[in-house]
């Protein structure tokens, strides 16, 4: 009967991964001391997207020094609201000007043989005003309502990036902001 020292030497195959990382390892280096440590207020780009009007503030496509995580102002008009939408990462947002509310549909998980995602049909309200900080679990669907019919309101919107990198970059627009 075969022992388990017998498996563990069958095949032929060979490979260099391990040599591969040190080497892609050394190149990330050097290439990350090119990325930019400060990104300038006028460097930041401005994107009218489904989920209204943003300013990005980090992102991947920036070569920012920052890897982990995606930073965006967004502007919401007057009684407006974002596009309604959802992802994996789990999100958190401050408040930097006017007062408004979220809406968020929680999810109920379950995974036995597959995934399977269900939503509250009832959203639950949160209000909000300048100086508040907002946490909005993860896959939790969620749209953002500005209170004030007069002044435009302003958030900046923090996620990780990364559950993108380990595969998971789970993202649905599924409404679009007003306009969009």
């Amino acid at each position: 009967m075969p022992n388990e020292k017998d498996f563990a030497r069958k095949g032929s195959q060979t490979c260099s991964f391990y040599a591969d990382g040190l080497e892609e390892s050394a190149a990330f280096r050097e290439e990350y001391k090119t990325r930019l440590n400060v990104v300038k207020s006028f460097d930041m780009p401005f994107e009218d997207s489904p989920d209204g009007r943003l300013k990005h503030i980090i992102h991947k496509k920036l070569n920012t020094m920052e890897c982990c995580i995606d930073a965006y102002m967004q502007f919401i008009p007057p009684g407006g609201s974002t596009g309604k939408h959802r992802h994996l990462a789990e999100e958190v947002f401050y408040v930097v000007e006017g007062s408004g509310y979220d809406l968020h549909w929680d999810i109920d998980f379950d995974c036995k043989e597959e995934f399977s995602w269900q939503w509250e049909k009832e959203p639950q309200r949160f209000e909000w005003t300048q100086g508040d900080f907002v946490y909005i679990p993860p896959y939790t669907i969620h749209q953002h309502f500005n209170a004030d019919q007069d002044n435009e309101t302003r958030i900046i919107a923090v996620t990780n990036r990364i559950l993108k990198e380990m595969g998971f970059d789970w993202f649905d627009q599924l409404e679009n902001a007003e306009g969009f």
